[in-house]
């Protein structure tokens, strides 16, 4: 056995826990597909769709019923977060300096999180969606490249209804969402998917990284379309506060 195989530390163990139990409080949390048992220590790369800032906590408490204890890459506004920061930090989370120079060493960090049999959730989209659908939108290259760089396996999840517990402009009018969900507790649909066929074999080919990412945001997309069957166009809850932007929208290769 590999002695310098990443274990979760405490925190981020209660963290899941407490999850669980936030999102239990707030909306009816259905949970579907797996992760194969052999994966669920890493090495692994999940990918998910992103519509709320409530997303993280879903993907926690789900994760957690699955007996999986994910890294997550985040943006680096959170980590210079007092003292929350400094948990994501001791809970072994990746920080992600989007638009510097220093983004890069994430995906080194990452590589070496995924060498020593982590499981790694990211964000491919790299914000959260304003495709006025809420479908995923056009991927960011970090995750298929990541993929590529260490052969890792890449498992969608794909997830519906956080939109309807927290407010695309959190913490405004954070408080008005806890208490409408509170009341109606919505339900939160959420389904790991069968792992992604990258097609490629190194992200050094040209247009390598472009390619999976493609296919990673098809089978999100493939992976979402049935936990909201009755909403295959526009959600029904409107946030008034999201703007629309449909300049990355996903174009599905032929083929």
């Amino acid at each position: 056995m590999n002695t310098s195989t990443w274990q979760p530390p405490l925190i981020w163990r209660a963290a899941l826990l407490l999850a669980r139990g936030l999102v239990g409080l707030l909306a009816r949390l259905e949970v579907t597909g797996d992760v194969p048992a052999h994966l669920r220590r890493g090495p692994l790369v999940l990918v998910a769709n992103h519509i709320s800032p409530f997303d993280p906590v879903v993907m926690a408490a789900a994760c957690q019923t699955r007996g999986i204890a994910p890294r997550i890459m985040a943006t680096a506004g959170l980590f210079r977060v007092p003292v929350f920061g400094a948990a994501m930090r001791h809970a072994g989370h990746i920080r992600v300096d989007r638009g510097t120079s220093a983004v890069h060493q994430a995906l080194d960090d990452a590589a070496t999180a995924v060498a020593r049999g982590s499981v790694i959730l990211i964000y491919p989209e790299g914000r959260i969606g304003l495709d006025p659908g809420l479908w995923p939108e056009r991927g960011k290259t970090g995750a298929a490249r990541l993929a590529l760089a260490c052969g890792a396996p890449v498992v969608p999840v794909a997830q519906w209804g956080a939109h309807e517990v927290l407010p695309y402009q959190a913490p405004r009018g954070m408080l008005r969402g806890i208490a409408r969900s509170l009341w109606r507790r919505p339900v939160i649909r959420l389904h790991f998917g069968t792992p992604v066929d990258l097609g490629e074999s190194s992200a050094a080919s040209p247009g390598a990284a472009r390619r999976a990412t493609g296919r990673i945001i098809d089978a999100l997309t493939d992976t979402l379309a049935p936990l909201r069957p009755d909403e295959p166009d526009l959600p029904r809850h409107v946030d008034p506060g999201r703007p629309s932007d449909p300049s990355r929208a996903h174009r599905r290769r032929p083929g």
